[in-house]
């Protein structure tokens, strides 16, 4: 069992919990000014944050509720790690055969508002990177390859949205479902080494 200090235990609760409500403000406000405008780009855009929600959502409840229900909360992690894999799998294929028009100013907020997000919930969870709870590192890696993929995909943006290829896109896409199953790995290693620990109360 990984040992915190109770003040650590609440500065996490805190945090989790205000990102888990702060992205999911975010994502329906995103989505219902999407409705309004007509915008189907936007309004997927807005519902891929339904994993962050979900990942961030279930670490806020369960967090706290015992060893046990930590390990079995960062497996349900892996599992919409997992879905995600999956989703930009199917992404990646609709964009080969059927590639979809974007319109520029809804691809640049796209990109600056989910690199504003994701760096904010990476530097929030900075102070928690070093625990080996597989709860907490669960959020942690989630967080971190959010900030590295979006960081490059900001970067290259139209360079890669708005070109006649969808090479570098694809590029992109196939390097997140990488660092995805990196952290999946890490994670299930974790959870393993600490189920072996003894249970302290």
């Amino acid at each position: 069992m990984t040992f915190r200090s109770a003040a650590e235990d609440r500065r996490y609760v805190i945090t989790i919990r205000t990102i888990a409500v702060g992205i999911f403000l975010f994502a329906a406000g995103e989505v219902g000014y999407a409705l309004t405008i007509g915008s189907s780009f936007l309004v997927k855009d807005g519902m891929d944050w339904i994993y962050d929600v979900l990942l961030y959502g279930m670490a806020a409840i369960i967090f706290g509720r015992g060893a046990r229900a930590e390990r079995v909360a960062a497996l349900v992690g892996v599992g919409i790690m997992f879905v995600s894999i999956g989703e930009t799998a199917y992404d990646m294929v609709s964009k080969i055969v059927a590639p979809r028009q974007i319109e520029p100013l809804q691809l640049g907020f796209s990109a600056l508002s989910t690199v504003v997000i994701v760096l904010l919930v990476v530097i929030a969870l900075l102070p928690f990177r070093r625990s080996r709870n597989p709860l907490i590192e669960t959020t942690w890696l989630s967080a971190r390859n959010d900030a590295i993929f979006a960081s490059i995909y900001a970067c290259v943006q139209f360079a890669v949205r708005m070109a006649p290829i969808r090479a570098p896109e694809l590029a992109l896409d196939t390097l997140s479902v990488l660092l995805t199953l990196q952290a999946i790995y890490v994670i299930i290693r974790e959870v393993s080494a600490d189920a072996q620990k003894p249970e302290t109360a």
